[in-house]
């Protein structure tokens, strides 16, 4: 595993749980808003965190900690994440994992070995957007996959869409919404501004404000809940 980072303590990440935070080096996505690119770009990257020292903070914190949250970067890019988090799962710990939903497959492995409890899915904008957003070529069929998965999965769940304007306008939020239809939760999420962006061309752009943002998440929150109602 390459560890790029370990958040101590965090009473945020893991709705309803006290966790740590482990963070994964290396991300097959290369989005301009994200502000971690010392854990995506090579060039970046600082030296690893051992295995060895993770287990051993776990290991002591186990009074305190209830959680795991396993993030990146991207964490299913990781050849021997399984046998890592069935590590952690031995400690008695519940794990959330955080993901693009690139790997579809290796989703399918982890949720049948029982080694996620909690998941996480970023899902950047609207399917005919997404080689624009992410900035490399991706398959979007893994994309509706990784979704359908973690659904169907009966593990509890989350989708998250951080709301950049030049890619995420109020058409491509409603068919996100609708690709996430049937999900526990999708939350929306303002893009954060600092010098840490891996693009900083955003800096420069145009983005929503806080009243338009919040006109945008009450209405899709509104047509989550009318959804919710129809399945109901």
């Amino acid at each position: 595993m390459r560890i790029g980072g370990l958040q101590e303590f965090s009473l945020i990440d893991y709705p309803g749980k006290v966790a740590c935070i482990v963070f994964t080096q290396g991300c097959n996505f290369r989005c301009g808003y994200c502000h971690n690119p010392e854990l995506v770009i090579p060039s970046q990257f600082s030296q690893t965190i051992p295995e060895e020292q993770v287990f051993n903070f776990l290991q002591n914190r186990q009074k305190y900690l209830q959680g795991v949250v396993v993030s990146g970067g991207e964490p299913t890019l990781q050849k021997d994440l399984a046998v890592f988090l069935g590590k952690i799962k031995r400690l008695g710990y519940l794990i959330k994992l955080d993901t693009n939903g690139s790997y579809p497959d290796r989703l399918e492995q982890l949720i049948h070995l029982k080694l996620v409890d909690y998941i996480a899915m970023d899902v950047k904008t609207s399917l005919g957007r997404y080689q624009e957003m992410v900035g490399v070529q991706v398959d979007v069929e893994k994309i509706k996959a990784s979704i359908d998965l973690i659904i169907h999965s009966g593990l509890q769940h989350e989708f998250r869409t951080t709301v950049v304007k030049p890619f995420c306008s109020y058409d491509d939020l409603s068919k996100v919404r609708d690709m996430t239809q049937g999900s526990q939760r999708h939350r929306l999420q303002k893009i954060r501004l600092d010098d840490k962006l891996l693009d900083k061309r955003i800096l420069t752009q145009s983005q929503y404000s806080e009243c338009e943002f919040s006109h945008l998440e009450h209405i899709f929150q509104m047509n989550q809940s009318h959804e919710r109602e129809e399945l109901l």
